[in-house]
């Protein structure tokens, strides 16, 4: 009987969650058919059916965490569908990483129970037995040599069973008071049960699951603060004329009836412009290299109520700045509603993050990987200036780049910004 499995369908992706069946046990399927809604860490995005059939069992439920090439359906020819009728709830084929909860603390278990610690979690001997290559973090493999752990006794609780950094430090930890005599080893936790005592009031809190978006930003941002050495460079921008030259682009695109340009769209177009002029900062850190991307990709951060997505403009240096606002308003409004597809937001070699529609003046962003500059941008505020020797007021907006300085020294970013910085006080040259 053909496997229905859990796909790839975008090149981060470890594991989906099953958001919704749209068929049920019993229905007969054809080659093509939407089955269900599948969440990966980017889009909701739709699995078809393989074969033509009926679809005989479901194996993981709505809600479930599946690895990818797990099973979690069977189409058949419809004489499993009888006996898996009863059980259309069944148990997802690979159950979810078990995550300590507020409290948990397994070294405290082993020691209540009488039994020794072991140097890692449970479950960790049925990996090493099975002989699997563990998946890990570059900063756990680190921090495991470091302390001598072994990655394969290690229970891995990142996505799709990735071993992390706190996961080698458990590990660690639970080895240390396993070798500690008696008498320290009970006063050790003691200490650790009281840590552990969630500081809320049980019932005194609602608990809310992360998207798997949320999710994965929430593993991948971490780890680029970790690994990638942050530097930030911020600018302050006179955008005055910026604003009176979108207002004249704006009243020329009105009278075609062409939607309107916004300034974040003008800096878009900046930025691609001064990446084009300094292809140093269009790179990525890749171990002992640096790539440099022969196209301008530009991210444009949007947040949605699932998380943080980040459509791409690709090619935006080769773009006018009305394309550039038509794709930008298209591909946010599409984020928002999750149908975006993983390659509309894959390949970014540079991010814009802009905070300055909710009156945010300035902000520090972190580096969205494996990109090695974001830059953040602030709201325009009417300041006061001095110029000849007359006090005027200027519209000022200040950008804060963010950059690996792995890859971008400090010399070749505040070159960058500075560029950046003529493009938009000088904004013809934007569109030149």
């Amino acid at each position: 009987m053909p496997e229905i499995t859990m796909p790839r369908l975008s090149d981060t992706m470890e594991d989906g969650v099953v958001s919704a069946w749209l068929k049920q046990v019993g229905d007969p399927v054809t080659r093509g058919e939407v089955l269900a809604e599948i969440e990966t860490d980017k889009a909701l995005m739709e699995l078809e059916a393989y074969d033509d059939g009926v679809l005989e069992q479901i194996l993981a439920a709505e809600g479930t965490r599946v690895p990818i090439g797990e099973p979690i359906a069977i189409v058949g020819d419809g004489s499993g569908a009888s006996s898996a009728a009863a059980n259309t709830s069944a148990q997802p084929a690979a159950s979810n990483t078990a995550t300590p909860t507020p409290g948990s603390a397994p070294a405290i278990a082993a020691e209540n129970s009488g039994t020794s610690a072991a140097p890692a979690r449970a479950g960790g001997s049925a990996a090493v037995e099975a002989g699997v290559r563990k998946k890990s973090s570059p900063l756990a493999r680190k921090i495991a040599g470091e302390l001598g752990v072994d990655l394969a006794a290690v229970v891995g609780t990142g996505p799709g069973g990735r071993v992390t950094k706190q996961d080698v430090e458990s590990a660690h930890a639970a080895t240390q008071i396993a070798s500690t005599p008696a008498a320290e080893r009970t006063a050790a936790v003691a200490m650790v049960a009281e840590s552990a005592v969630p500081a809320a009031v049980s019932g005194d809190y609602d608990e809310i699951p992360l998207t798997n978006i949320q999710r994965v930003s929430a593993t991948r941002l971490a780890e680029s603060k970790q690994q990638a050495p942050h530097i930030y460079l911020t600018s302050a921008i006179d955008v005055t004329d910026l604003f009176g030259f979108r207002a004249k682009i704006n009243a020329t695109l009105a009278e075609s009836g062409v939607g309107k340009v916004s300034v974040n769209d003008l800096l878009v177009k900046a930025v691609a412009v001064a990446l084009r002029a300094n292809p140093t900062v269009n790179v990525s850190f890749a171990d002992d290299k640096l790539l440099q991307h022969k196209g301008i990709h530009l991210g444009v951060a949007v947040a949605t109520p699932a998380g943080l997505l980040v459509p791409v403009i690709r090619d935006a240096d080769h773009k006018s700045v009305s394309a550039i606002a038509a794709e930008s308003r298209d591909k946010a409004e599409r984020a928002r509603d999750r149908k975006l597809r993983p390659d509309e937001m894959g390949g970014g070699t540079f991010t814009i993050s802009n905070l300055g529609m909710f009156g945010i003046e300035h902000f520090t962003a972190v580096i969205n990987p494996p990109e090695a500059a974001i830059l953040a941008v602030g709201a325009a505020t009417d300041e006061l200036r001095l110029e000849d020797g007359q006090v005027v007021s200027r519209r000022i907006l200040r950008l804060t780049m963010s950059a690996d300085h792995r890859a971008i020294d400090g010399a070749v970013a505040a070159h960058f910004l500075a560029q950046l910085k003529d493009l938009l006080e000088h904004p013809l040259r934007i569109v030149a």
